[in-house]
């Protein structure tokens, strides 16, 4: 899956995500039983209640009634709505997705599509994708699919019709910059495959950065395998980034968790009101206790994205960084129903190693004002409890980092630049129809510069002279980053902004801290080995 981190323009899209498919979801997709269905003499009645409700909708209602849609669009989920804000219903297409989500992969072309100016273009391939490979770039406006005009249709109705079966056909017709006709391209479709660990590489000498954007089936895996091609035992300081992840599977977060913890230490526990309490245990690894540990977290940073985090800082095993997280300690189960719907309904709660329950109170805000709305520090003063070695920590708002780090907020020319898309419209412009050759290690030069220079004048977008000397050094970073999406690849582009990103860099200067928490938690297992035993 594409993303873009740390952009105004990507919050939205993540708060919707994180509200679809940012639950804790738990092991398996049990079925629904007659007697977990249809117990009891309330329930009996509640439905047939409902039945003569909505036969006299349907005979009397002005307009002819769609029951599905009464049913699918309204009826389930506002009774779920009653419930609180992670249970979900999924018609047949959102399943679909929701299972491409926990698979990691799905069919298709293999690139982010999205709107502007009342067309769709291609936001980025993704590399070695078959959209890659046939040479589609980003800001390509697409026009028809397969004899069809896009003219009209929604971004998502474009997006389906991209879709497809493994080794089928699709052919897209786009418009580009710099090229007078319409170009054609006949494209197979393939696996493509919504990485989880998107970015594993040497920040600097000694020093690991990987980032996790979401927990699926393949996440641990993807992490062992990040790991073992940096060669982890070379690693003196790892950043584990973990903003804007919405969650996922819960196994996956105990998995992760656990290849830095001690064989048999606590992960997590949740219970519920029909299901007994269950502990989850650290599997262990050779080398995952070796070294100190910085988690980047950000409000956006929700359920199993906040198991992780609270094990690690609930066993002292390492220092988390960022704002205090979004405050999910909800787990859903999801029953697979019929006609390819399913149902996400919010089993349990989970604790962390410590005790502590980190929801976010939403008993008496709307759901809107849960995501969407102002938050303030939430932590519950009832709900205090301890990590291994005695440091305080706080249930009832999230997981409230050990050192606050809010990102630099964008100035009022840096804001303009972004929200009108300049460095993408530019990049689009500027290689337009040309062959695109860019060396390794390239960075936009003051010809570049000035070319962009004049282009933000033609755009009317207000600065001065003295605000764009200001911003030169930005200015060249953002290039760079929207220019090597185009030059080499999207994943190419991210690892740029990822080097100049300014809390990558605070989290690098943490290493001390994380050095201490790490050697804390040694000697605590040392003095635990040494106790003596009773027998």
């Amino acid at each position: 899956m594409a993303r873009r981190r740390h952009s105004l323009l990507f919050v939205p899209l993540l708060i919707v995500f994180c509200a679809i498919l940012g639950g804790v979801f738990g092991p398996g997709m049990p079925g629904v039983s007659a007697a977990t269905a249809g117990a009891g003499s309330d329930v009996d009645s509640s439905i047939k209640d409902f039945t003569r409700v909505l036969a006299v909708v349907e005979t009397n209602f002005a307009d002819k009634v769609d029951s599905d849609k009464a049913l699918y669009k309204g009826a389930i989920p506002g009774m779920l709505r009653t419930l609180d804000p992670h249970s979900n219903f999924f018609d047949p297409k959102d399943f679909e997705a929701l299972r491409d989500d926990q698979r990691g992969s799905y069919s298709g072309v293999g690139m982010q599509v999205g709107a502007r100016n009342g067309k769709t273009i291609v936001i980025a391939p993704f590399e070695g994708s078959p959209a890659y490979k046939a040479g589609l770039r980003p800001g390509d406006v697409i026009m028809v699919v397969n004899d069809k005009r896009t003219d009209g249709l929604s971004t998502t109705e474009i997006a389906d019709l991209l879709k497809g079966p493994k080794g089928t056909h699709v052919q897209v017709v786009v418009a580009r910059d710099g090229v007078d006709k319409p170009i054609t391209f006949d494209i197979t479709r393939g696996e493509i495959p919504r990485f989880s660990v998107q970015n594993g590489f040497w920040y600097k000498p000694g020093i690991a950065y990987v980032d996790i954007s979401q927990f699926n089936e393949n996440t641990d895996k993807e992490l062992d395998d990040a790991l073992d091609k940096l060669g982890e035992g070379n690693i003196k300081l790892l950043i584990l980034d973990l903003r804007d992840n919405p969650g996922g599977l819960l196994n996956e977060g105990v998995a992760v968790a656990g290849h830095f913890l001690r064989k048999g230490e606590l992960v997590v526990s949740h219970h519920g009101r029909s299901s007994p309490e269950k502990p989850y245990y650290a599997k262990g690894s050779p080398l995952g206790q070796n070294y100190p540990i910085v988690v980047l977290v950000n409000r956006y940073s929700a359920s199993a994205a906040e198991i992780v985090s609270g094990a690690l800082q609930d066993h002292d095993r390492a220092w988390i960084l960022g704002e205090t997280t979004f405050g999910k300690g909800l787990v859903q189960t999801v029953y697979p129903l019929a006609d390819n719907t399913g149902l996400a309904l919010t089993t349990a709660h989970y604790y962390t190693p410590s005790g502590r329950l980190i929801q976010r109170d939403y008993s008496n805000i709307s759901f809107l004002d849960y995501y969407y709305g102002k938050r303030t520090d939430t932590k519950s003063t009832t709900d205090v409890k301890s990590t291994d070695s005695g440091r305080t920590v706080y249930g009832g708002g999230g997981i409230t980092p050990d050192e606050k780090y809010e990102p630099p907020k964008y100035n009022q020319f840096q804001t303009d630049l972004l929200r009108k898309f300049a460095f993408f419209n530019f990049t689009a412009q500027y290689f337009g129809g040309k062959e695109i050759k860019l060396p390794k290690g390239w960075a936009p030069d003051e010809t570049v510069l000035n070319d962009f220079h004049d282009y933000v004048l033609k755009q009317n977008i207000p600065f001065t002279e003295a605000e764009w000397a200001e911003n030169h050094t930005w200015i060249a970073q953002q290039l760079k980053r929207e220019m090597y999406a185009t030059g080499f690849s999207f994943e190419e582009s991210q690892k740029v902004a990822i080097e100049v990103d300014p809390m990558v860099a605070k989290a690098a200067e943490a290493m001390p801290q994380a050095a201490a928490l790490l050697e804390k938690s040694k000697k605590l297992i040392v003095q635990r080995s040494a106790r003596p035993v009773l027998r």
